[in-house]
């Protein structure tokens, strides 16, 4: 896969592009190729000033898991960086699971030291991304993929994962593999080594056209926050989202059905089709001091001013 010609930039340069700026980069590292890539390209800089932090963490699967850690940890001391490492409190996680505490330890990095994120996703990993959620009916929001606007700093999003294995040639860069890198247990596995390069064979410019849709996506998601400011919604202490009633008031179905995926990504809440169309009917029909329920352990409360997304939890409920 091969970026844009005009978007395309060497290894180096998109990493210090990404690291230019006055936030303190945490670079989430897990010893593979492309995170490794990311921390030799860092260390290469003049960085000193933002200081940066190397974040790796421990799934809990295994010696290999453990042996990636130790080989992050080296490397880091080695570039004369810091180096943070976490380990997930259960084993027998899903993959699922164990993105969600990878998440949660970076996250809690770059909150505790007033820094910021850095990934080493690829366009490969974008193009794999778009495809994946298709297979999952996501809406135009979802194929934004790595796209949509966030927080987190991407430098390679538009670089390939054969540049990176050309740098990692030319500079040495010593990396470890993941043995479940193989494994056709999980989806993204079986879409990178078996589903993509067969759709390949016979419609070459495929994985072109879903960046095309990804970007159009993501065009379309800018559109929806320039809409959705004019809609009152607060954060509660507790992660909560109370959305104005009268900010919706106007709306036809349609319409709720677009909104609310994405008032719901304001409380880091991912709603699928069926909650989406749900949400929608309950804030033309719902009546006050009913609610609905959602997947994920989520639920929409109508009060007399606001609805209310929380996580539903041991509050007492009434459903619609």
């Amino acid at each position: 896969m091969r970026p844009r010609r005009d978007e395309a930039l060497p290894v180096p340069d998109a990493v210090h592009a990404a690291l230019s700026t006055e936030v303190r980069p945490v670079l989430a590292i897990s010893g593979g190729l492309d995170s490794m890539v990311l921390l030799h390209a860092a260390a290469s800089f003049d960085l000193d000033t933002l200081r940066p932090i190397v974040a790796t963490f421990d799934h809990g699967t295994g010696p290999a898991a453990a042996h990636a850690v130790g080989h992050v940890s080296a490397a880091a001391g080695a570039a004369g960086l810091e180096c943070v490492t976490g380990k997930a409190r259960a084993t027998g996680l899903s993959e699922e699971e164990w993105r969600r505490s990878r998440w949660r330890f970076l996250r809690e990095v770059a909150a505790s030291t007033g820094g910021r994120i850095v990934t080493a996703h690829t366009l490969d990993d974008q193009v794999e991304t778009i495809f994946m959620r298709i297979l999952r009916e996501a809406g135009p929001r979802g194929l934004a993929g790595l796209y949509a606007h966030s927080e987190v700093v991407r430098p390679f999003v538009n670089v390939s994962r054969a540049q990176l294995e050309a740098y990692a040639g030319e500079q040495g860069v010593k990396f470890v593999t993941d043995p479940t890198n193989d494994s056709r247990r999980y989806l993204r596995n079986r879409v990178r080594h078996d589903l993509l390069p067969s759709i390949a064979k016979v419609r070459p410019r495929f994985a072109r056209d879903l960046i095309d849709i990804s970007r159009r996506s993501a065009e379309w998601r800018r559109s929806m926050d320039s809409i959705l400011e004019a809609v009152h919604s607060s954060e509660d202490p507790d992660g909560s989202l109370r959305i104005a009633r009268s900010s919706l008031a106007g709306f036809d179905a349609e319409s709720l059905r677009v909104l609310w995926p994405a008032l719901a990504a304001r409380a880091h809440v991912v709603m699928d089709r069926r909650g989406t169309h749900r949400a929608a009917e309950f804030t033309m029909r719902g009546l006050t001091g009913r609610s609905i329920q959602l997947s994920g352990m989520f639920e929409i409360v109508m009060h007399r001013d606001h609805l209310l997304l929380r996580r539903w939890g041991n509050h007492p409920r009434s459903i619609a």
